[in-house]
């Protein structure tokens, strides 16, 4: 059961689960307001839940609104590009074979035939970004189910406007979102314990929290981590 509580000009979703305290969130990028709440909890009391914490909500919205923001890349030479996040320059060759990129020490070269457009440039990155993400992913699934008592049927990347990551609990599939790869590996971790978590409780409650603090105690420094670097313009536009 959902509702919307209006509070001047903010809209707070509502919804109402079986967990024990109110839980208050804004969501990347545009600074979206969920609320979930008992099932018991009356609409007064949510409402003043919320009220009480307004100054807080728009702290969290004012920090995601001045949030650094990747330009769109144009896939130029001397374009700063990100991954494992670190800065690389990116050099481009023009050659007649076949595309692909080369990385070295201080710079991440783009290997395009003649002529090619923004668009073609764009998908020969991405592909070598699925490239890197399918080497690094497998290994940490592995370590991870052991160490949870779980087994991924399956793992996905798709590029996603608004979330990091997604698990499909009953297929035992997970979603990994490919921007993934121009962060930190540490929290490229992070989202897949996150995602694999939910094949043992699927929604994001307090045993859902308890299962995050006991296998990963540092996911609050990871997730706060991964919400405050540069978001990508091209993957959180709503």
């Amino acid at each position: 059961m959902s509702e919307t509580l209006q509070i001047g000009d903010l809209s707070i979703a509502v919804t109402r689960k079986d967990v024990k305290h109110v839980h208050l969130s804004v969501h990347p990028p545009s600074g979206r307001v969920t609320l979930v709440a008992p099932k018991t909890t009356r609409s007064d009391v949510a409402r003043a839940y919320a009220v009480s914490r307004l100054s807080w909500i728009r702290d969290k919205q004012s920090k995601l609104k001045g949030q650094a923001r990747e330009t769109p890349r144009a896939f130029v030479v001397r374009e700063s590009h990100y991954l494992w996040g670190r800065r690389y320059l990116l050099a481009v060759t023009e050659v007649d074979s076949k595309p692909g990129v080369k990385l070295d020490h201080r710079r991440i070269t783009l290997i395009v035939r003649p002529g090619s457009t923004k668009s073609k440039r764009a998908e020969v990155m991405h592909e070598w970004h699925k490239s890197l993400l399918h080497e690094a992913i497998p290994a940490l699934i592995r370590k991870w189910q052991t160490k949870l008592g779980v087994e991924v049927a399956g793992y996905f990347l798709q590029r996603m406007k608004t979330k990091w990551g997604g698990c499909n609990h009953r297929a035992r599939h997970i979603r990994l979102n490919t921007e993934l790869v121009k962060k930190p590996k540490d929290l490229l971790e992070y989202v897949v314990v996150h995602e694999m978590l939910h094949l043992i409780e699927p929604t994001h409650s307090e045993r859902f929290v308890a299962l995050l603090d006991k296998h990963y105690p540092t996911w609050r420094e990871a997730r706060a981590e991964l919400n405050e670097l540069p978001l990508a313009a091209e993957a959180w536009l709503e």
